[in-house]
């Protein structure tokens, strides 16, 4: 199942860094997102196009879990001359993971 049936994002910048917050639609779904999305995944989701490590906080009293993606945005907005300088787009590519759907979900 796509990430897209369970959460939406919101992604932000500064400099060359992007996050992209994910929340949970249902928060009792959101220990299954926790456990399906971690920060190796969405590493690997981006490929070469997060040159730096990936962080995630998690915010489970707001059911969501927040990704600080260094080395993405081509040198930082001011500098890059990419269509999508702020990394906008990304919450919506992040999005397109596939992740096993939850029990009772299949």
């Amino acid at each position: 199942m796509k990430l897209r049936d369970l959460a939406h994002a919101r992604a932000g910048d500064k400099g060359d860094t992007s996050n992209i917050a994910l929340i949970a639609h249902d928060p009792a779904e959101f220990g299954w997102l926790a456990e399906q999305v971690t920060e190796a995944r969405v590493k690997a989701h981006f490929g070469a196009m997060v040159g730096g490590e990936v962080l995630r906080y998690a915010l489970p009293q707001l059911g969501a879990l927040n990704f600080v993606l260094h080395g993405t945005l081509g040198g930082g907005v001011t500098r890059s001359l990419s269509l999508d300088a702020h990394g906008k787009s990304l919450s919506s590519s992040l999005l397109e993971m596939e992740i096993a759907p939850p029990p009772g979900r299949g």
